[in-house]
């Protein structure tokens, strides 16, 4: 892709800004517990400027990926492998989809990892979309306190110290959920977000092997199915207003959190047990639920916003679905026992799943995937594949969540006749 497009998650954010006020929480608590070394290193914690804690991220992430274990390198013969399977798999998605540059079209390479570098590589690259966040997450909240402060001090005390420990509480659950998404993934499109332009694509080779093993598929025909798909992702994410139109509606579902700074209050008023141990098990429930610590509590204007995600990603995913079965059923014969697999695993619910779902509005199910699935197999057999072209042209083009259920009412409103 040309070297001028611009990275589809360089939202323009502020640098940190700097918090050394006498009354700021950090600061009380730590000249509290300066003279006691772990209450001070974990104060040092606290304090760290931003408004997530990268290295907690960065920390959670890699443990969570790797199970805590020392990773053994990639088998060179398997960069090999996935590097001759690429320029065949990359040529033949030119041939069918008809995007991007034919000069291209072999040219994307695999960087084979494993789940750990995976893990650090996506938090990097989605680190402008997690900052967003919680920026939003923590100004939203910072008003909140403000409006609450004279009201009840006690409690605006508990909102300050709970703004304090946000940022790192922000790192380990962005942490968390790449890390769980690194156990299982297979490639960079799992989930399905753009990634910062380039001609590259990661594969975690170590999980197509354990998913080639887990459904008892040939090897060698997962890791080529695998390296279609997510070529085919990259090249619609090569197109810059399908690519801005997701990061955009997805910037604009975090900017509409409008977080809760009593939540954690009002749960921990809840339990009642005389019994120590039901009252730490409520108490582990509480704090172990990351919507609740963030205060993340969902705004109507992100109930309105989700159909038009629901339905944008829908069409990715569905695109993407049938435009990998045409190629694969070109290279590989009959791939449907692998898609099928492929398919189920991505729509299990899971940890990474219930993150995804809360903090950054992806629906990632078969009922979604499936209308935008539905969507291009009405289009195609009412007006054949360049019926689909429009969707490549510009971000008018694409269907709204009315259209991506009726075909024909996309093909109305673009004014294209379907055939006899």
């Amino acid at each position: 892709m040309p070297g001028d497009i611009p990275d589809p998650f360089d939202f323009g954010f502020p640098d940190d800004d700097e918090n050394s006020s006498s009354d700021n929480p950090a600061n009380i608590f730590g000249k509290m517990f300066e003279g006691l070394p772990l209450f001070g290193d974990m104060m040092k914690m606290f304090s760290q400027k931003g408004p997530i804690q990268w290295e907690t991220a960065q920390q959670v992430a890699s443990m969570t990926a790797t199970n805590g274990e020392a990773e053994p390198n990639v088998d060179p013969l398997v960069r090999i492998d996935y590097a001759n399977l690429a320029r065949i798999a990359g040529m033949q998605v030119f041939l069918i989809t008809g995007l991007g540059d034919i000069s291209d079209a072999s040219t994307v390479n695999p960087i084979i990892m494993t789940p750990g570098t995976w893990a650090q590589r996506t938090l990097e690259d989605y680190r402008p979309l997690f900052t967003n966040l919680a920026t939003a997450l923590g100004s939203n909240n910072a008003e909140a306190q403000d409006s609450d402060q004279q009201e009840d001090p006690f409690a605006a005390m508990f909102a300050g110290i709970t703004g304090m420990i946000a940022p790192m509480t922000m790192g380990m659950t962005v942490g968390s959920m790449v890390g769980h998404l690194a156990k299982k993934s297979l490639g960079q499109y799992d989930l399905p977000l753009p990634r910062p332009v380039g001609q590259e694509i990661a594969i975690i080779s170590a999980n197509v092997d354990t998913f080639a093993s887990q459904w008892d598929l040939p090897l060698e025909d997962v890791r080529m199915w695998t390296l279609i798909r997510e070529l085919v992702v990259h090249q619609l994410y090569g197109l810059e207003h399908i690519r801005t139109a997701v990061t955009d509606l997805v910037q604009s579902y975090i900017a509409a959190f409008r977080p809760d700074p009593s939540a954690i209050t009002d749960k921990l008023s809840t339990i009642e047990s005389s019994d120590p141990s039901d009252m730490m098990a409520s108490l582990q429930k509480i704090l172990g639920d990351p919507e609740l610590l963030l205060g993340a509590v969902r705004s109507n204007e992100q109930l309105n916003l989700q159909p038009r995600i629901d339905a944008l990603l829908g069409l990715v995913i569905g695109w993407s679905d049938h435009m990998t079965d045409a190629v694969g059923s070109k290279v590989l014969g009959n791939p449907a026992r692998i898609a099928e697999a492929a398919r189920r695993q991505r729509v299990q619910s899971g940890d990474e799943t219930v993150f995804v779902e809360k903090l950054l509005g992806l629906h990632i199910n078969r009922q979604q995937v499936e209308r935008g699935k539905s969507f291009v197999q009405g289009v195609i057999e009412r007006v054949g594949i360049d019926g689909l072209q429009p969707l490549y042209v510009s971000a008018e083009n694409l269907p709204t969540p009315a259209e991506l259920d009726a075909p024909g009412l996309w093909l109305a409103r673009l004014e294209i006749s379907e055939s006899d």
